[in-house]
């Protein structure tokens, strides 16, 4: 049986086409690969690769991936919404179907490895691949970002897993480890005040004295001048999508401020819909839905206010 994994790669490109059908290249027509899905963001200047496929080829491919993206990449030119501190900020690595978690943390080192011996970029171990404590945190890795890592890494806590103890002059550092399925999770509100937004985002996330497994940040999209808070949600099982919507909505009364919509960036499992969806229809959780997958996602999208949602960005829908 095939090993089938999940990478979901965020390079810090998000505008130039051309440069991304470059960086995605060794990822398509192979048949042991079977989505490679692109979402550019010209606003956050990032953009999110999904890649299902047989472990073996999919890794194999990430490297070459990581080259292109480190000659190509230059982040002394590079600004946008979201915070990023390597041309590939991040690369996770997710079990899929006959694979354990433990194969994906063994396979995420030897990726590192790997991208590191071929680029010369520094490479940080996080989340469940982590060696140290302090660096399991994506967010803590990435703080201070780009411009601040040459001093920051002179710290010995923040040498590299892999690599030089100072960033590469123009791709900076990536990480690399295997996690659990993060929910990539933006809210957009009707204020036009950042100071607003940024509140709401502060009240809703942990370390702000909300939900346990949210992260959260606000940003403004120029391309639709609205602002939103953007969300992980590191645990959906333990934190769910109806728990962040109902979180934002409650804050954001203190501003006279509404959801307008919402979207899921990168996949989600139909599990994650399935949890929430129950809430909105009042369903105990031990209780099955019994509905078709087209079905769940069209009532998704009504009770969640998604929008540019589809059967298409549901696992399931590639992996039946």
């Amino acid at each position: 049986m095939k090993k089938i994994i999940e990478i979901v790669p965020n390079y810090s490109e998000g505008i130039n086409n051309n440069i991304m059908a470059e960086i995605i290249s060794p990822f398509e027509n192979e048949k042991d690969i079977f989505l490679v899905k692109l979402e550019m963001d010209a606003s956050y200047n990032r953009s999110v690769l999904t890649v299902i496929g047989e472990a073996t080829i999919v890794l194999e491919k990430m490297v070459e991936s990581a080259k292109i993206a480190t000659k190509l990449i230059d982040l002394t030119k590079h600004s946008g919404e979201h915070p990023r501190m390597g041309a590939v900020d991040v690369i996770p690595i997710l079990p899929i179907q006959n694979i354990t978690e433990e194969e994906c943390i063994e396979l995420s080192k030897d990726l590192g490895k790997r991208i590191n011996e071929a680029t010369n970029v520094p490479i940080f171990l996080y989340s469940k691949s982590a060696t140290r404590p302090h660096t399991e945190n994506l967010p803590d890795i990435r703080e201070g970002e780009f411009e601040g890592l040459k001093e920051k890494m002179q710290d010995p806590r923040w040498h590299s897993d892999f690599g030089n103890n100072y960033p590469h002059e123009t791709a900076g550092v990536f990480a690399v480890g295997c996690r659990k399925p993060l929910i990539a999770f933006n809210i957009d509100v009707n204020s036009k005040n950042k100071n607003q937004v940024a509140g709401i985002a502060r009240r809703v996330r942990y370390s702000g004295g909300g939900y346990r497994y949210i992260q959260a940040n606000a940003a403004h999209l120029h391309d639709k001048d609205i602002y939103q808070v953007t969300m992980n949600l590191t645990d959906y099982e333990k934190t769910a999508l109806y728990q962040a919507i109902e979180a934002v909505k409650m804050e954001a009364k203190r501003f006279n401020t509404e959801i307008i919509s919402t979207e899921i960036v990168g996949l989600v499992s139909v599990k994650c819909l399935e949890n929430s969806l129950k809430y909105y229809l009042r369903m105990p959780d031990t209780k099955k839905l019994d509905y078709s997958l087209e079905e769940i996602v069209e009532m998704s999208i009504k009770h969640f206010k998604l929008r540019d949602f589809s059967v298409d960005k549901v696992i399931e829908y590639y992996i039946k």
